[in-house]
């Protein structure tokens, strides 16, 4: 079998972290139940381009069990867990290609790899995948019928592509999913970030200035997780509505400009690029740590802060420190800028991306099924595989809730009864 992982000999360790994982993916655990029983993947190749992790091992294993050829690459070159990669290879025949801190040239090997089979469906968290098909290897855009897509920042660009009428087949997006982006994002995304800025530094965070860079659903899970550490959390914004909505959370909101000189802990979360530049970097104080949690790097202006610097030194591991030549001021950057969650941490926990992952596996589902008479642009997950995901995720959690009486259905379905 075909695959490139650090070190074969960590499979055992990866699978018993799997298995830690799946004990709280109660979603996917029966996703996996039907689809070993029905079979609805059988012979459809699927090249997935996620964060290979815990929880991303689970559904790898799922789409497996659903007759799916399955070939699994990293969507990051620091989000990478080598024992994990290691133990889909050993354990479940999985051929995956991954490597925690791999360059550039090896993250695209790695893809080539991974599309070698000639995928039916594409599963990616950030595009990456769909854009060296339409781009690099476009004779092999004919054998894909659909794909998924996990994130914002690779949702933006699929949009854009469907725009411009260049995409070549119908994709869902899985970050648009209520049981996405309201949970994961928001409450995977906060947990984790403010996790790995705590491992990689371990920083007091109480009586600190939090800069959150971005209002979204990951701005917001962000920012209520360092509010509710202790930390003063400002708000940094484009769009009035959003921050509108920070400030009635309680939440201090003001340009960067303004904020720059009085954050302590800075993190981007905006899908854009280089909303942290160099003049920001400039007015920074003296201890300033910077960090990133969307999906690329260049929410920051890397190369701006290196011009800027004197020297710059790993102080810890995945902390790299920048002196300024102006004033002498340490600016800390976390994870090289990538995602802070993933590279200092182990990214979100596995209950959040149970539905995320349910998602996943029921939107290649739904393209295998559907394909045919859908158009070449980006859909939303549907309502009902949206419903049932969140009604099996409360049934896992052992919750109930109330069903409409007779009486009701009818009062909401009429308009004569009034008050």
């Amino acid at each position: 079998m075909d695959y490139d992982v650090k070190d074969i000999k960590l499979a055992d360790q990866g699978k018993s972290k799997i298995e830690w994982a799946e004990a709280t993916m109660p979603v996917l655990r029966l996703i996996r139940k039907r689809f070993k029983r029905q079979q609805p993947l059988k012979g459809v190749r699927v090249t997935a381009c996620l964060h290979v992790t815990t929880e991303t091992a689970n559904l790898a294993i799922t789409l497996k069990a659903g007759g799916a050829d399955v070939r699994l690459c990293a969507s990051n070159p620091l989000s990478t867990q080598d024992d994990v990669a290691a133990a889909l290879v050993q354990h479940e025949g999985i051929p995956t290609f991954a490597i925690k801190g791999e360059d550039n040239a090896t993250y695209y090997r790695h893809i080539e790899s991974a599309i070698a089979h000639r995928p039916h469906v594409t599963m990616d968290d950030g595009a990456d995948v769909v854009s060296h098909l339409h781009s690099k290897r476009k004779e092999l855009l004919k054998n894909v019928i659909g794909g998924t897509e996990e994130t914002t920042t690779g949702v933006i660009r699929l949009r854009s592509m469907a725009e411009k009428k260049v995409l070549k087949f119908p994709v869902i997006s899985v970050n648009d999913a209520d049981t996405k982006h309201m949970f994961d994002n928001r409450y995977g995304t906060g947990q984790s970030t403010m996790d790995g800025i705590v491992r990689a530094t371990n920083r007091l965070v109480c009586g600190s200035v939090v800069v959150v860079v971005g209002y979204g659903w990951c701005g917001r899970g962000i920012a209520m997780r360092a509010k509710g550490m202790g930390a003063d959390v400002i708000v940094t914004e484009i769009d009035p509505l959003k921050g509108l909505e920070a400030v009635m959370d309680g939440f201090r909101v003001m340009p960067m400009e303004l904020a720059a000189p009085v954050g302590d802990f800075f993190v981007t979360v905006t899908g854009n690029i280089h909303v942290i530049r160099g003049e920001h970097f400039a007015a920074m104080k003296d201890g300033a740590i910077v960090c990133n949690s969307g999906h690329f790097n260049v929410e920051l202006d890397i190369p701006a802060l290196e011009k800027l610097a004197s020297t710059r030194r790993v102080v810890r591991t995945g902390v790299e420190q920048f002196t300024l030549k102006k004033n002498g001021h340490r600016v800390s950057l976390l994870g090289e800028g990538r995602l802070v969650n993933l590279a200092t941490a182990e990214g979100h926990p596995s209950s959040v991306m149970d539905m995320s992952f349910a998602n996943q596996a029921l939107g290649a589902e739904y393209i295998v099924k559907n394909y045919k008479r859908l158009e070449k642009k980006v859909y939303p997950v549907p309502a009902d595989i949206d419903k049932e995901i969140a009604r099996l995720k409360l049934a896992g959690m052992g919750v109930a809730i109330d069903t409409l009486t007779g009486e009701q259905k009818k009062y909401l379905a009429s308009w004569e009864m009034g008050t």
